[in-house]
């Protein structure tokens, strides 16, 4: 029998529990995060430990309503601003100024603070309950695929979490879209939920620059080349050919794969080629194919546009050996 939903009750004692200085797993549209209060150094340092995060990878600070930005940012540049009362609350996180009140740790060292306010009610709860914003990176070991139900959580967490709020399977199912401003102008750092032509429609053109390198100093989540991955090898755009003869395969993409007879697992992420629907499905659908010890996954890419520059995105640094 699944878990309950979370409880005004429930959201009281996980507020008790971040106030206290623990860590607590809870929901968002995008994934489930995993969640201290920003301004607790201490409390930040145990999300580390808990996922087992490089300290050179800075996290997201998460708020719960666009009031509260000023108490996280510095300066709010105007296209930022348009930027927050077009797509918040949503899976947008803007790279901003930060204020000194911000630990180190929680930044990585850097200037800057990723924010971005959640549009799902039991994470805007606990916020307002906590009465801080909250930093919350993935509910996951880092560099492994992100959860979007609290099961996923239970499975990798354990007993490193404090608490797990349920709030049912993730909406969006990719991490948030993260845009930042250099000499003024819009960069996307990370392809995400909120798709990089709506945000265009609102600032203008958007700057797509390369891909960091590991050794590089990381200004945002999710850049590392390779992320999200699952334990078996996954090969983009690739055939059964790359692997050797008899291994067991699964399959991961739009619609069904031509030879469906080479596979010993299939996940479509929709039948009708929908990307709203591919995004949210995506993790759950590595999960399960991660869980039969397969040799490997073949996943083709979908198409680069919307929702589906964010499932490429995922794919690519997944497969990135």
């Amino acid at each position: 029998m699944p878990p309950s939903p979370a409880t005004p009750r429930d959201i009281r004692r996980a507020a008790d529990i971040l106030r206290g200085g623990g860590i607590v797993a809870m929901p968002t549209e995008t994934v489930y995060g995993l969640a201290a209060v920003a301004f607790d150094g201490r409390a930040v340092a145990r999300l580390f430990e808990a996922k087992r995060r490089p300290s050179f990878d800075p996290l997201i600070v998460h708020i719960a309503d666009v009031d509260a930005l000023p108490s996280v940012a510095a300066h709010i540049p105007e296209a930022a601003q348009r930027l927050a009362d077009r797509f918040w609350p949503g899976p947008l996180t803007l790279i901003l100024p930060r204020r000194r009140e911000i630990p180190d740790i929680v930044t990585s060292g850097l200037d800057t603070v990723g924010v971005r306010l959640p549009d799902h009610p039991v994470a805007r709860d606990l916020i307002r309950e906590t009465g801080a914003p909250l930093a919350a990176p993935s509910a996951n070991p880092f560099g492994y695929v992100s959860p979007t139900t609290a099961e996923h959580v239970r499975e990798q967490l354990g007993d490193a979490v404090d608490a797990i709020l349920d709030g049912g399977p993730c909406r969006v199912g990719v991490e948030s879209t993260i845009v930042a401003w250099r000499d003024g102008r819009p960069v996307l750092l990370r392809a995400g939920g909120t798709p990089i032509e709506a945000i265009e429609e609102v600032v203008g053109p958007v700057a797509r620059p390369a891909p960091r390198m590991p050794t590089q100093p990381q200004d945002a989540p999710g850049q590392l080349p390779r992320h999200y991955a699952p334990r078996s090898r996954l090969v983009l755009d690739g055939s059964p050919a790359d692997f050797p003869a008899g291994s067991r395969l699964g399959w991961l993409g739009l619609g069904h794969p031509s030879c469906p007879e080479a596979y010993a697992a299939i996940e479509s992420l929709s039948e009708s080629g929908d990307l709203r629907e591919a995004a949210s499905r995506l993790f759950a659908a590595l999960r399960r194919l991660d869980a039969l010890a397969l040799n490997g996954i073949v996943a083709p890419s979908v198409p680069d546009a919307g929702l589906g520059l964010a499932v490429n995105d995922r794919l690519r640094r997944a497969g990135t050996p």
